[in-house]
């Protein structure tokens, strides 16, 4: 029987079960949160970002969700600097161009802090004169720091980054550090 694991990345966490890092210090893995033998990331988030990540033990659902190819939408809850305006989201929506090519569309909107927003450790760095905003926004590829990317190239800097939900998986009462079976 395939198994899946929903857990909650706390940011500052690779999302690898080792660290081979090159200076000799230990950071944080999987594996100071979930000990379950044999199952493995389905995708990655960056280590400066935090939300759903889905871990199971079927290579097949493995790759089915983290390959580009078979378009798993990736929901993300995005806290941007400044507050993006109409045109800002309609870009997102169409497309952004990057280094590396055009971005798919993408669903994306303006939302109210999610509820139960656990704190981050740091906190987002907030300046007084520069207002905030959160987007969810919805891709369905998954470039290298993509989310980051398109909301620096419509002008507003991601400042936090939570993946909300992987296909029908959800980040719904489940804790920071967290996991449970799906």
């Amino acid at each position: 029987m395939t198994r899946v694991i929903l857990f909650n990345k706390p940011f500052d966490v690779l999302s690898q079960f080792t660290d081979k890092g090159l200076d000799g210090s230990k950071r944080r893995t999987l594996s100071d949160f979930v000990d379950v033998p044999k199952v493995y990331p389905a995708g990655r988030l960056d280590r400066d970002s935090e939300g759903l990540m889905v871990l199971t033990d079927d290579g097949k659902l493995q790759a089915r969700i983290a390959d580009p190819r078979h378009k798993t939408a990736k929901t993300y809850w995005v806290q941007v600097e400044g507050e993006p305006d109409d045109a800002a989201l309609t870009a997102l929506c169409k497309g952004v161009e990057l280094k590396d090519g055009l971005t798919k569309p993408a669903k994306a909107q303006r939302i109210d802090e999610p509820v139960n927003l656990w704190p981050r450790t740091p906190p987002v760095r907030f300046r007084k004169s520069v207002p905030d905003c959160w987007i969810s926004l919805t891709i369905r590829e998954g470039r290298n720091r993509q989310v980051r990317r398109m909301t620096a190239a419509v002008g507003h800097p991601t400042l936090r980054l939570i993946r909300a939900q992987v296909g029908n998986w959800t980040l719904d009462g489940l804790e920071t550090g967290a996991w449970r079976d799906a």
